[in-house]
């Protein structure tokens, strides 16, 4: 999977971009399926999302989604517009 791969924890240490394409609708029903694995049997997805310094890419718990944003750890969001890819 491309990206470099950080600590959920240091995601507000960059400063997130959108992706070349707005794959928000198309990720939309991976995501919601990420949230429902991470709420009812933790289970953790790959994140890949748009910095300025290139692709950073987490391996997280889904806390809750809305049309704009997704919520990790800490209350931290990161925006539909800035995801690269989503795989678990």
């Amino acid at each position: 999977m491309i990206g470099t791969l950080i600590e959920k924890e240091q995601v507000d240490k960059f400063k997130i971009i959108p992706a070349e394409i707005d794959n928000s609708e198309k990720f939309m029903s991976k995501l919601q399926s990420a949230l429902r694995l991470g709420n009812e049997f933790k289970s953790k997805t790959d994140i890949v999302f748009n910095t300025e310094e290139g692709p950073m890419r987490i391996e997280t718990t889904v806390w809750s989604l809305t049309d704009k944003y997704i919520q990790i750890k800490h209350g931290t969001l990161i925006p539909l517009r800035s995801l690269i890819a989503v795989e678990y």
